[in-house]
């Protein structure tokens, strides 16, 4: 019984501490959720007309050459546009080439065969980074393909949205971000989120739909321990091995220096070849001369 009370707390405290910065809770959290969706792009994007008509998550996209991409949030507005929404808790998930081939498989999977390449429907890849990705300091970045010669947009509907989510300040896109690195959906500030994150949490339905996350969740972390831990004994035996060398480094150094004594070097001359201190010289002197 004690086992099974300690699971369930264990599994509490999880359900408490994750925020949608999980991309799994995430996932859970925009499956079909068109309000919470539009309201994320509307801020994100700076665009109040938008209007999701769609919204799935976990999407793969599977290229001729079987290079596929699994998609956290796939939405579509009413007129068209495919947006993609990622997050990304590591630098190297949100790499400029990997944005750049989930662009072309966004083109790739909604040019149906037959149709003309104009019929393209515009599209936004959005990584939203634990960090700022792009290092400038800067909570949004907006990448769009322009011509060098004359710096005119060049118009081909392809957006790469980053997103730092390190950047929480006062303003809408700040006040999102903070929504999503907070787990408690009462201090959230857009009730689109905030309600379907309270339900995921707070009723039995939520806690039903949430096992799965969850033991992936704490499998995770179980595993980041054991990098920690390994990483420290590492650490451990790297600076018991450095303690060791420098010792036996410092033993054959006196036992030079005792060489040099009974030849009769000068203590000066000693301490500049051994690097022992003048003191440790006239001691081992001393020694020698009794």
């Amino acid at each position: 019984m004690q086992n099974v009370m300690e699971r369930y707390q264990t599994f509490r405290q999880v359900v408490d501490d994750i925020t949608l910065m999980n991309n799994r809770f995430m996932n859970k959290v925009f499956d079909g959720n068109i309000p919470a969706t539009q309201r994320m792009l509307r801020v994100i994007l700076k665009n109040d007309k938008i209007k999701v008509r769609k919204v799935s998550v976990q999407q793969w996209l599977q290229n001729l050459y079987g290079h596929s991409a699994q998609l956290d949030i796939l939405a579509e507005d009413e007129n068209g546009t495919q947006f993609n929404v990622e997050i990304q808790r590591s630098d190297e998930g949100a790499s400029v080439q990997r944005a750049r081939f989930y662009c072309g498989a966004l083109d790739m999977h909604f040019l149906d065969k037959g149709k003309k390449y104009e019929t393209l429907p515009d599209a936004y890849v959005i990584f939203i980074t634990e960090t700022d990705v792009l290092k400038n300091g800067r909570p949004l970045y907006h990448i769009q393909r322009s011509v060098d010669e004359t710096g005119k947009a060049f118009g081909d509907g392809s957006h790469i949205v980053y997103v730092n989510a390190a950047c929480q300040d006062d303003t809408p896109l700040g006040r999102l971000m903070q929504d999503f690195n907070c787990s408690n959906p009462a201090k959230m500030y857009y009730k689109e989120l905030a309600d379907t994150v309270n339900y995921f949490k707070s009723t039995k339905e939520g806690e039903a739909n949430m096992t799965s996350v969850i033991e992936i969740y704490a499998e995770n972390k179980a595993k980041e321990a054991v990098a920690k831990a390994e990483k420290q004994a590492a650490k451990k035996a790297a600076k018991a091995t450095k303690k060791a060398a420098e010792k036996a480094a410092h033993q054959s150094n006196v036992e030079f220096a005792k060489n040099l004594l009974a030849e009769g070097m000068s203590e000066e001359f000693i301490v500049r070849t051994t690097k022992l201190s003048l003191e440790e010289v006239r001691a081992l002197a001393a020694k020698q001369s009794a």
